[in-house]
């Protein structure tokens, strides 16, 4: 059977979503929780727990909102019950939640519908990148750390839209991605925005007083596309800072988008402020085709 799992995580001390060997990642710790829990052996031939992710994170990006499937046997899950009066599935995410590390959490386990596949039937991803800028309260406040990135300099949000703006449509992000192996720097954004959370002077009423607002005055990029190329995001927002900084212009972004040729000048900016926040999946009925479209197109693409 396939399930569903819905989670989040602190990505700061991760090195990605991906296993690699002797590094802490997200998918090996996951993967690690799960074979103690349903006392599967790691590296067993005839089973193997092998998590499917909707989109990988680099190191040091977080997700409030992450997808992955899991295949498992009826008789794997079962082991997971125990004494406890749920059902297996209810059962596994109770284990998870107790087992996984502090940075890790596990929101909801559940059977996937059929044709679910959490990465080709996803319809698109959305990040958002946070800043505190010179404008910023929170700039100074040390609770922001993990997932704000802390600029000194007052940004200027209007010319940092108007690149936003020339980001929506097809394109290829050449200038601001790496392709995988065979792959395509080709995507579509939907949506780019920068707004400033609340504004200045923010306040949150508790009990009978105020107090200020904690994102008050961030500066949250928000970036909606059917999938994104490796490192695509912090490179636009990079470019975008350095728009709002007057250091680059708008022709100049322009220009980029429009011959897609990596270079130093579009490189990432740090990966703290960046979470995934959501992945929008097709009704059950339309996500087996949308797997088989994806698969084709990447397929095509590799050719």
């Amino acid at each position: 059977m396939r399930l569903r799992l819905d989670f989040a995580y602190d990505g700061g001390d991760f090195y990605g979503w991906a296993k690699q060997p002797a590094l802490r990642t997200v998918q090996g710790e996951l993967e690690a929780a799960l074979h103690k829990v349903l006392r599967v052996p790691e590296g067993e031939v005839g089973e193997p727990l092998r998590l499917t992710v909707a989109g990988r994170t680099d190191t040091g990006v977080h997700a409030s909102g992450q997808v992955c499937h899991l295949d498992v046997t009826e008789e794997t899950l079962q082991r997971c019950v125990g004494h406890m009066d749920l059902t297996a599935v209810a059962a596994l995410e109770y284990r998870l939640r107790h087992v996984l590390p502090d940075d890790i959490a596990m929101h909801k386990v559940s059977v996937a519908p059929s044709g679910f596949d959490a990465r080709f039937s996803a319809l698109e991803r959305t990040y958002v990148y946070r800043l505190a800028d010179g404008a910023c309260r929170a700039a100074s406040d040390p609770r922001m750390r993990g997932f704000v990135l802390q600029l000194d300099d007052a940004l200027d949000v209007d010319a940092m839209n108007a690149a936003a703006r020339l980001m929506v449509g097809l394109h290829d992000f050449g200038s601001f991605a790496r392709p995988n192996p065979g792959g395509t720097t080709i995507r579509e954004v939907k949506q780019a925005r920068w707004e400033r959370v609340g504004g200045a002077g923010g306040v949150q009423r508790r009990g009978t007083g105020c107090v200020p607002a904690l994102e008050d005055g961030l500066l949250e990029f928000t970036i909606v596309a059917d999938a994104f190329a490796h490192n695509m995001v912090r490179s636009l927002v990079g470019a975008s800072v350095q728009i709002g900084r007057g250091k680059r212009t708008l022709d100049w972004f322009a220009e980029k988008i429009a011959t897609p040729l990596r270079e130093g000048s579009t490189g990432p900016i740090a990966p703290c402020g960046l979470t995934l926040e959501y992945v929008a999946y097709p009704p059950d009925e339309d996500l087996a085709s949308r797997a088989e479209l994806i698969r084709a197109r990447r397929d095509s693409a590799e050719l």
